[in-house]
């Protein structure tokens, strides 16, 4: 198969000018589609139509009102009590503006708390807590704050135990039409932040919920491409001009990653894909992926201009010689990126694409724009470069001397490494995919600390039918449920109509404290239930809690910062207790935020061994079709399946637990790492095949003329994967890190592994 034509050559050769020129207009039309990019970075688009617990969350939206929240967090630097004076008047003024916030439609403080006390035989007063114009005097402030202390609706949700912390929870309906709604939410929450802060300059307030959490994805993304962006491309140029001498041939590569970034973000906005914060690091791996199809050509062309060919025909030597495996490495780099299609999760699925289309374009300008850019270049004899392609003659030949040695110390190494994977247990704490560098973990870790866990679950539980949440047995078997919960080391809260239900019984009797206790008669609590409903004021109903023809009632459990692990611990202790103890009909299952993310890890595992199974088939075809021998695809399997094993055992010597990230890195990293192996088994085979040499010569040419840009094309794939270490974003920084270290074991395994045993091999093959 001929990859680059006699007149391709000459058109480049010839003409670089009128490539250069179309090449800037194909780039032109792609980069077009950058002002169609969308922004979004709701958290529930990380989830698929067809997830069950998007569904079963989307549903519980659809019985009560909206879950989505903002939570104002706040204490007093000198200690005082929110119950003070001062603790009070700031609570009741952020209850206020409050609900200056975008789409709120509900604000839950202390002050506006519907309180029942009863006024006279058979009726009840239903009234904040704390009225706008009462007087705040110490009198009336105990008051409250004995209200508190035996309210379970409050304590540990809206006040803390030493009441110390206490939050403004405003609810809000963010319309599904506006991606970017979150950030507004979040502009306007802080800027009320600032001004309350202007006010009362000794609180101190955080910012957590559910809208924050969106917040948080799209901040994390937006740091890091403010800064790890600028900092990738300082590291590719100041590599390369050391490694090459070249500054022409860097500003070409330069040239190249650029445009190719950019039309990768192009080619989304054109297609219509949404950028999140996880395909928001697609430009990130096109630049790092870009470079290695630049280097290959660059050094191959240094290594002729060495050899004494003049400019023109150096770089048109190297398109000869590099034409069909930077084609087949771009390939199979795609591949691996679209793998991670078969996610479950459209973010990932929109980065693999958006990557994976930004490889190949990173190949078209490769062979296009990069040598034509080089034909009007200064390409000097680089001494730097002869060097090194002599130095990889005399590893070549080291390795050759010490092939038995080597091959046996080499697949020693990787199988201790890789039967240390099963140490390896996935484990995920949602609220720490941020570093602190991020304010929403920042403010969850101190509302943890000082009023309660963020962790918010839903049970949506039924009654036997309409108004069957009025019947005795069901407020029995609700209020005992929702005690034992209460009993839980993992619980901090639980908010449960059965309560609201014994505090309107209390009241409808005196405010006798022995009346504190579900109504015994259905129609009874029937009667109570609609007299509070109707006394109750706009914005505070109990839509939330209860649906419309009141059969089934929403009970809100409120954790602690559980792993995933510890969480199906409580989930099947709950359930076993749930199963136990109620009738069949009151049978839930949670539902809410941090159950979708604790089992969103395990999913997209299993969907992405099948993707990263078919990626490998896939690769492994085009490797067979592409060297003409079965025999070398085969043996091109070890050293692309070996990596992965390596770097995941090297990982299980330092740590016990893996997370979500885990299924992305090998999808993200086969097609890098096949690079160096389709180069030296190409150049094995064309050194066998065409010069005629025998297996070690083979080896000795194939380092000698893909070595150099080997080394350094890994090198800078480990280092700008190693970039996405520094993200404040753990699902990026750990796939950031476990890539890079399975580049540097791919380049061990191909210098080591893949000549000794293509050696060995061909001795054995000699033999038979």
């Amino acid at each position: 198969m001929n990859f680059v034509t006699d007149n391709y050559l000459k058109l480049i050769g010839s003409y670089p000018r009128t490539v250069i020129f179309i090449s800037a207009l194909f780039g032109l039309f792609i980069i077009l589609g950058l002002p169609d990019i969308r922004q979004t970075n709701d958290y529930r688009y990380f989830f698929t139509d067809e997830n069950p617990y998007l569904a079963a969350f989307e549903e519980l939206e659809r019985t009560y009102s909206s879950l989505d929240t903002v939570m104002f967090v706040y204490k007093m630097k000198d200690g005082s009590k929110i119950t003070s004076q001062e603790g009070i008047k700031f609570t009741r003024e952020l209850t206020t503006e409050g609900w200056q916030i975008p789409y709120s439609t509900r604000v839950d403080s202390i002050t506006n708390f519907q309180n029942t006390r009863s006024i006279g035989q058979d009726d009840i007063e239903v009234r904040d807590l704390v009225p706008t114009n009462t007087p705040l005097d110490d009198r009336f402030l105990n008051s409250v704050e004995a209200t508190i202390q035996n309210e379970p609706l409050i304590a540990n949700r809206l006040l803390s135990s030493d009441t110390l912390t206490a939050a403004v929870v405003v609810s809000v309906v963010p319309p599904k039409d506006n991606p970017t709604s979150a950030s507004e939410i979040a502009l306007k929450s802080r800027l009320l932040i600032s001004t309350l802060l202007a006010k009362y300059p000794n609180f101190q307030i955080e910012l957590t919920g559910s809208q924050m959490v969106s917040v948080a994805f799209s901040e994390a993304s937006q740091r890091d491409l403010r800064t790890l962006l600028p900092v990738m491309f300082f590291l590719i140029a100041a590599f390369l001009v050391i490694t090459t001498r070249t500054l022409s041939g860097t500003l070409s590569t330069l040239v190249v990653i650029a445009l190719s970034a950019a039309g990768g973000m192009g080619f989304s906005g054109w297609a219509g894909i949404p950028m999140s914060p996880p395909s928001s690091f697609a430009p990130i791996i096109i630049m790092i992926v870009a470079v290695a199809d630049c280097v290959h050509i660059l050094i191959s062309a240094l290594v002729e201009r060495g050899r004494g060919l003049a400019k023109q025909e150096a770089i048109i030597e190297s398109l000869k010689l590099n034409a069909q495996p930077v084609f087949l490495t771009s390939v199979t780099t795609a591949i691996g990126l679209f793998s991670l299609n078969f996610s479950d999760s459209p973010p990932f699925q929109d980065l693999g694409t958006v990557s994976g289309v930004g490889a190949l374009l990173a190949w078209v300008f490769s062979i296009t724009l990069f040598p034509a850019l080089l034909m009007l270049s200064p390409l000097k004899i680089s001494s730097s470069v002869n060097a090194q392609s002599q130095y990889m003659v005399l590893f070549a030949d080291w390795v050759i001397e010490n092939k038995t040695v080597l091959l046996v110390a080499s697949l020693l190494v990787t199988v201790t490494l890789a039967s240390l994977i099963p140490r390896l247990t996935h484990n995920d704490k949602f609220l720490e995919y941020f570093d602190e560098r991020i304010d929403f973990r920042k403010a969850t870790d101190w509302t943890s600390q000082n009023l309660s866990g963020v962790n918010v679950v839903n049970y949506s539980i039924s009654s036997k039918g309409p108004g069957g949440i009025s019947d005795p047995e069901y407020l029995s078997y609700l209020a005992d449920y929702s005690s034992w919960l209460r009993d839980q080391p993992e619980v901090d809260h639980v908010a449960s109509f059965s309560d609201i239900m014994k505090r309107i019984n209390k009241s409808m009797n005196g405010d006798l404290t022995e009346f504190y206790a579900v109504p015994s008669d259905r129609d009874l609590a029937a009667q109570y239930l609609l007299l509070y409903e109707m006394s109750l004021p706009y914005g505070l109903d109990l839509n939330n809690q209860i649906n419309v023809d009141k059969s089934s009632s929403r009970l809100l459990v409120t954790t602690q910062n559980l792993s995933t692990s510890e969480f199906a611990k409580f989930q099947d202790k709950a359930w076993n207790w749930m199963t136990k103890n109620t009738p069949e009909y009151m049978h839930a299952l949670p539902s809410g935020g941090p159950i979708m993310f604790a089992y969103i890890g395990k999913r997209n595992l299993d969907a992405m061994i099948t993707g990263t199974l078919v990626a490998y088939l896939l690769i492994s075809g085009c490797l067979v079709i592409a060297l003409r021998s079965f025999r070398l695809g085969m043996v091109s399997l070890i050293p692309n399946m070996a990596p992965p094993l390596v770097a995941f055992g090297i990982f299980a010597i330092f740590y016990s637990e893996v997370g979500f990230w885990t299924s992305f890195v090998a999808a993200t990293a086969i097609g890098l790492i096949v690079d160096a192996t389709v180069h030296i088994l190409s150049k094995y085979r064309y050194s066998r095949v065409v010069l005629g040499q025998d297996a070690e010569n083979s080896v000795r040419y194939s380092f000698a003329t893909v070595g150099t840009a080997l080394w350094i094309s890994s090198v800078v794939l480990i280092f700008g994967f190693l970039v996405l270490w520094n993200s404040p974003f753990l699902i990026m920084a750990m796939l950031g890190l476990i890539v890079s270290i399975t580049i540097l074991a791919a380049l061990v395994l191909d210098f080591i592994l893949l000549p000794t045993f293509l050696v060995a091999l061909d001795s054995q093959k000699q033999k038979s």
